[in-house]
């Protein structure tokens, strides 16, 4: 549903938490990316069950920011390889 100034408000649950996520992203948009952190800290809790959720939390994003810099840099490659080709 969007509000009087066109945001979208979406209700997630992220580890065991609710959120209400405000923003121009559609409903599907945000609980995809919504899912991947509850899927995330579920793995990195799994692996460490005696986090607390304040570290689990920075441990989530330093593991999600470390895949998107490594995606970057793949894709900058790649960017760079087809204007060799060309």
């Amino acid at each position: 549903m969007a509000d009087s100034q066109g945001k979208i408000r979406t209700t997630v649950e992220i580890h065991g938490e609710q959120y209400t996520i405000v923003g121009d992203k559609s409903h599907q948009h945000i609980r995809e990316v919504s899912n991947l952190v509850d899927e995330k800290m579920n793995e990195i809790k799994g692996m460490s069950p005696y986090l607390d959720t304040k570290r689990l939390a920075v441990l989530t994003a330093v593991n999600i920011v470390n895949e998107y810099v490594m995606i970057k840099k793949e894709l900058k490659e790649l960017k760079k390889k087809l204007r060799e080709e060309e």
